[in-house]
């Protein structure tokens, strides 16, 4: 089975590589294990081949046609749709939030059209395709109203996938991902990057700022529940799926207080003493817009599962990470 990976060298990118390396296969479209056999990742710098012959590295701008014509044939039987510019990004460079977010999917899906060959595409959405007046707890069916310039993008690119699967262009999956924390590495451009900055940094003995206030309640995966979550939505029946082709993924409803409060119950009352609140009016209103709670019935009807509490979160990023509390 021949795999690609968009957005390869990306943090979920190169997990979700390492996970599906380690599997060695996946479910066809007749739910039948084949072995993997050549895993392609796709992404603007070189990603990591981890010494794998199975893997095929590409580097290119996915909005560029020649591009996905180079990276997916008529024996790519699956492919994970992650590469994105990030919501503060997308919302600071409006086209080059466009471009990537919404003219690369398109591109993406239509060259799988000219293949003519029907695979099956996991496409990676976001809670920020809902915004304005929401009710208490968002349903799997409760109408999309973008506030933001990357919610529109990732509504539109929804879309898109759920025609091309009527279609029967591709066998297309939306996944919309919680916020995901906690993400390794340094802050970057998301209006969420503080989800996993008020813990990752205060673990690392350093400072950290969190622009919101405590009341703002988000919904969060682990980076582990999500690499699960996307093969088993890859790895689902069609038929389950039939004209609804959109499952919100399980996660934690928490406040920023609770985050704060899991913190102190996991590593202590010093290491959660290092965020400091200072209020950004951009990301309060970008991420004040999001939904705190989703209806996630349908997709852990389907088998998958996201973690019972944040506290556990952290101890799994601990656990991960090999990260020794300062």
């Amino acid at each position: 089975m021949k795999i690609l990976i968009t957005g390869g060298a990306g943090f979920l990118g190169q997990r979700l590589a390492r996970e599906l390396l380690a599997r060695g296969s996946l479910k066809d479209a007749q739910g039948a294990p084949q072995a993997i056999t050549e895993l392609v990742l796709l992404d603007v710098v070189r990603a990591n081949d981890f010494g794998d012959s199975r893997v095929r590295t590409e580097v290119g701008d996915i909005a560029e046609r020649s591009v996905l014509e180079r990276v997916i044939d008529g024996n790519t039987a699956a492919i994970f749709h992650l590469a994105a510019v990030v919501s503060g990004q997308a919302e600071a460079d409006f086209d080059l939030g466009m471009r990537i977010n919404l003219d690369a999917s398109r591109l993406l899906l239509d060259v799988c059209r000219q293949r003519g060959h029907r695979p099956r595409v996991v496409f990676t959405s976001s809670v920020a395709v809902y915004g304005g007046d929401l009710p208490e707890v968002v349903q799997n069916d409760t109408a999309l109203n973008p506030q933001s310039s990357y919610g529109a993008q990732k509504a539109i690119a929804e879309l898109l996938l759920n025609d091309y699967s009527r279609r029967g262009f591709v066998d297309g999956r939306v996944l919309r991902l919680p916020t995901i924390s906690v993400r390794p590495g340094r802050p970057n451009a998301a209006a969420s990057s503080f989800a996993s900055g008020i813990i990752r940094e205060p673990l690392n003995g350093e400072e950290a700022v969190c622009p919101v206030s405590g009341s703002t309640r988000l919904w969060l995966l682990s980076p582990r529940k999500a690499i699960e979550c996307l093969i088993a939505g890859l790895e689902l029946d069609a038929a389950a799926l039939s004209n609804q082709r959109v499952l919100n993924l399980p996660g934690i409803s928490v406040s920023v207080d609770g985050m704060v409060a899991a913190l102190r119950e996991v590593a202590g009352e010093e290491v959660a003493k290092r965020i400091v609140w200072q209020p950004d009016a951009r990301v309060e209103k970008i991420v004040g817009s999001w939904p705190g709670r989703w209806d996630t019935s349908r997709a852990e009807q389907l088998g998958l599962r996201g973690e019972q509490s944040f506290a556990d979160v952290i101890r799994g990023y601990i656990a991960d990470e090999g990260i020794q509390i300062r």
